[in-house]
């Protein structure tokens, strides 16, 4: 029976218009910060195991999207805010894209589900993000497949 109310709680609470799990401005950003053709970076192009697919989302976890979701937008939020990102991104571009993260992260921090076992796959395949770009040492080409890959996780949402 609570897991009926957690799943009509969801629809409820992603019903109204400010649901914040639009993500249509961050994948904008997103997509303003391409510099390099995707195809120059073919050869760098890596699975880092998102840890969903729509295929295989059962319903408990559809009514945690919403905390999933905060988990995912902090972890791109700390992934831009690096410093070696800075070094990679056109500033202005990267500000507003942290800025769109910072209103999205504001606007979920009131409705967030409690969901504590989603927070390992998130930081699990946020460390393989983190040791790519450092194994390819920050490279161009290895921040325009993290960028694609999160424009891929913000398709899903």
């Amino acid at each position: 029976m609570a897991k009926i109310y957690l799943l009509v709680a969801g629809v409820i609470l992603c019903s109204t218009p400010a649901c914040p799990l639009d993500n249509k401005e961050i994948f904008t950003r997103l997509r303003q910060m391409k510099t390099i053709p995707s195809q120059s970076c073919l050869e760098h192009r890596h699975d880092f195991k998102f840890p969903w697919r729509r295929g295989n989302i059962t319903p408990i976890q559809m009514t945690q999207g919403t905390c999933y979701h905060q988990l995912m937008l902090q972890q791109i939020f700390n992934l831009f805010t690096m410093e070696s990102s800075y070094a990679a991104w056109n500033s202005t571009l990267l500000d507003k894209l942290l800025s769109s993260l910072g209103q999205s992260l504001e606007q979920l921090e009131e409705v967030t589900l409690d969901c504590p076992d989603l927070g390992t796959d998130v930081w699990n395949y946020f460390q393989r993000i983190h040791l790519y770009l450092k194994g390819k040492e920050y490279s161009p080409c290895a921040w325009e497949v993290v960028r694609v890959e999160i424009e891929k996780y913000l398709s899903f949402m």
